[in-house]
């Protein structure tokens, strides 16, 4: 079975993160900015060459590259609920 991963989101489309590679060199780091599991991402833009892409997790915007969101294994959804 393929994964999905964050790097497959289209802008405007969101997805409940499952898991963050635990070998990726950002691990701890993603973690720390709100990429953990549970937790609501959507997609808000992507630069011009489509790399890096910004993401909205808690409240926060972030930029990762395309290697970086490979990391991050999601569920997607057609309906999420907001986050309080």
């Amino acid at each position: 079975m393929k994964k999905e991963t964050l790097d497959k989101l289209d802008i405007n489309e969101r997805a409940r993160v499952r898991s963050v590679e635990p070998l990726s060199p950002m691990y701890r780091r993603l973690l720390d900015l709100g990429f953990v599991r549970g937790s609501t991402v959507e997609c808000v833009g992507k630069s011009p060459s489509g790399d890096p892409s910004a993401y909205l997790v808690r409240g926060a915007v972030i930029a990762l590259r395309s290697e970086d969101a490979r990391g991050i294994e999601v569920s997607f959804c057609e309906e999420l609920e907001v986050e309080n």
